[in-house]
């Protein structure tokens, strides 16, 4: 079992700054990719960005050139750096993880940005 933790979250104004973490934990777990999503209240769950064993990574159109994804080495922690926030990235985010097995439902609890407008 994985157990994700994130943290950073809160509120900033538009144009401002936050960096997430997610730490990953638990006996047993072999992570090849991990990543962020976020989500509104009544709307589907999105892929922010994501990062794998080899350092590649995925972004979502509309965070490009603002937010960057990071990890360890070891795949136990991932990062999100968020700049020039948008009113529009107002949401919850989550951590997710993908196993070497190709199970990917591992979810952190969730962390809430909020962007005044």
């Amino acid at each position: 079992q994985v157990q994700l933790v994130e943290s950073g979250g809160g509120l900033v104004q538009p144009g401002g700054s936050l960096r997430l973490s997610c730490r990953a934990s638990g006996r047993g777990t072999s992570i090849v990719a991990m990543g962020w999503y976020r989500q509104v209240l009544g709307k589907q769950r999105e892929l922010v960005a994501r990062i794998t064993i080899v350092g590649g990574t995925e972004y979502a159109d509309s965070v490009k050139g603002r937010f960057r994804i990071s990890r360890d080495k070891a795949m136990t922690a991932v990062y999100l750096q968020m700049d020039s926030l948008e009113p529009e990235d107002t949401a919850v985010y989550f951590c997710n993880i993908r196993d070497r097995w190709g199970r990917d439902d591992f979810w952190g609890q969730g962390t809430q940005v909020t962007v005044s407008s």
